[in-house]
Formats: C-alpha cells, sequence, structure tokens
C-alpha cells in the first residue's frame, strides 16, 4: 500500500514539474518581488532602519546591519510568495474538473496534494537560493556554521511545506482561480506584522502583543539567530511547533476538501 501511494505521488509530482518546466516564469517572478524588496529596502531604508540596529551612525554600517536583518525575512516572505502559485495551481484543477476525474480513478488520496506540495516546494527551493545569491552578492554574509546552516534549511522547508499545505487547503476551499489568487494574501500580512521587516519593540502595545503571538515571528526570529551564528533562544520549538501545527491542520482541511463536489465542472 504505502509502494502504491509512493508511486502515484511521484507520478502526480512529474505533472507538477512538467508545469514548472513549462513555465519557467513562475519560478523566477517567485523570486523577482522578493529581490525586489530587498533592494529597496536595504538601499532606500536600509541606512535609517540600521542606524538602531548596527549603531549610531546612518551609512553603511547602519545599512549592512539591516542587510543581515532583514535577508531572514525576506527568505520567508519568498515562501509565501509561492503559496499563490500553489493556490492557484490547485484551483485550476478543481474547479475545470480534474479532481473530480482523479477521484474517479484508483490513485492514492492523498497523492494529488502531496504532488502539488513536494512541486511548490521545489520551486520555492529555486526561488530561495535565488533571492540568497543576490543577497550575498549585495554584501550579505551570514556567520553561520555547518550545523547552523542545515538547521536554517530545515526550518525552511518546514515553513515551506506547512505554507504549501495550507495553499493547497485555500485553492481547494474557493470556488475560482481569481479567489485563489488572492486568499494566501493573508499570509504575507501576518509576514509583514512580524519581526521580519522591524523588532516587535518598536511597534506599539497591541500591534507587538499580536506579532510576538503569531506563527511568524517565532520562526524568522530562530531563522534569524541560526543564519547569524547566535543563541537560538526559546523561540526554535515555538517555531517548530507551529509548523507542525499548521501543516497537520491545513492537510486535514485539504483532505476533507478533496473529497466534496467541486462547485463548477467544465462545460
Amino acid at each position: 500500500m504505502t509502494a502504491y501511494a509512493i508511486s502515484d505521488s511521484s507520478t502526480m509530482l512529474r505533472r507538477s514539474l512538467r508545469r514548472m518546466r513549462r513555465y519557467p516564469s513562475l519560478t523566477f517572478f517567485t523570486a523577482a518581488l522578493p529581490v525586489v524588496l530587498l533592494l529597496v529596502f536595504v538601499y532606500v531604508f536600509g541606512g535609517t532602519m540600521g542606524a538602531g540596529l548596527g549603531g549610531p551612525s546612518i551609512g553603511a554600517n547602519g545599512r549592512d546591519a539591516y542587510l543581515a536583518y532583514l535577508v531572514p525575512g525576506i527568505l520567508l516572505l519568498t515562501i509565501v510568495g509561492a503559496g499563490t502559485g500553489t493556490a492557484i495551481s490547485v484551483a485550476m484543477d478543481m474547479t475545470a474538473g480534474i479532481i473530480a476525474r482523479f477521484r474517479t480513478m484508483a490513485i492514492a488520496r492523498g497523492s494529488v496534494l502531496g504532488g502539488h506540495i513536494v512541486g511548490s516546494m521545489i520551486q520555492i527551493f529555486l526561488a530561495l537560493a535565488l533571492v540568497l545569491i543576490v543577497a550575498v552578492a549585495i554584501g550579505y554574509r551570514p556567520g553561520s556554521g555547518p550545523a547552523s546552516w542545515i538547521a536554517a534549511v530545515g526550518l525552511l522547508a518546514l515553513t515551506a511545506i506547512a505554507t504549501s499545505t495550507l495553499s493547497a487547503a485555500l485553492g481547494l476551499a474557493t470556488d475560482s482561480v481569481e479567489t485563489a489568487s488572492n486568499t494566501p494574501m493573508i499570509l504575507m500580512l501576518l509576514l509583514f506584522l512580524s519581526s521580519a521587516f522591524v523588532p516587535t519593540a518598536s511597534m506599539s502595545e497591541p500591534l507587538r502583543w499580536f506579532a510576538e503571538h503569531q506563527p511568524f515571528t517565532p520562526i524568522v526570529e530562530t531563522l534569524r539567530a541560526l543564519l547569524a551564528g547566535t543563541t537560538i533562544g526559546s523561540d526554535a520549538p515555538i517555531a517548530v511547533a507551529w509548523c507542525v501545527v499548521i501543516t497537520l491542520a491545513s492537510y486535514t482541511w485539504a483532505r476533507r476538501l478533496y473529497e466534496r463536489v467541486p462547485t463548477r465542472t467544465p462545460m
């Protein structure tokens, strides 16, 4: 039974990879927005924003300090941004009646979702590599060792699984591709309301409380510590717990949505 599920998931993954190869611009644009925001934040706001992070002087040191602070948030923004493509792909299958056909075939139930999620993760890591190359090119120098890098990649993978699974569920829950393209935006809003771009200490009290008790702040703080080679603290187990809870809840929801009758079938 396990071999049967793995074989079906591999088939669905190949389907997702063919779509990715046919439309390489999707991977490029997944990385394009984070790269643009990275450059804008660093070169337009970096001197001022980094002054409070790296010392009293506004200039190269402040900009470099903000670049080191910003990159973990931009990496998470890359992951979150890919959720729109995942939701759209799943919604296209759902609203076009493809998933309805898959349900009538003798294939493992989880293989369709698995193919979309793993395909999305491959696209995410290609985009992450592009973003990281640009970050290094403009002066980003992480201070982590091999063990910290492995842990950072693991945390990025857990976050990618969680957001991709949630995005797939959101794609299944919508009744149109247009709606599916907008629903993952809530994840981007949560990221901007975290410590990804500014410290929570600079926020107003109600917003600070919200930022410190939502999923992305412990994730970004753990990733920032891992890449900087500093002490992780208590954020790591909270970050992992959030990723696991979101993944399990989203997958359970997606499996239930997968079994429902599609709201629109092809004419």
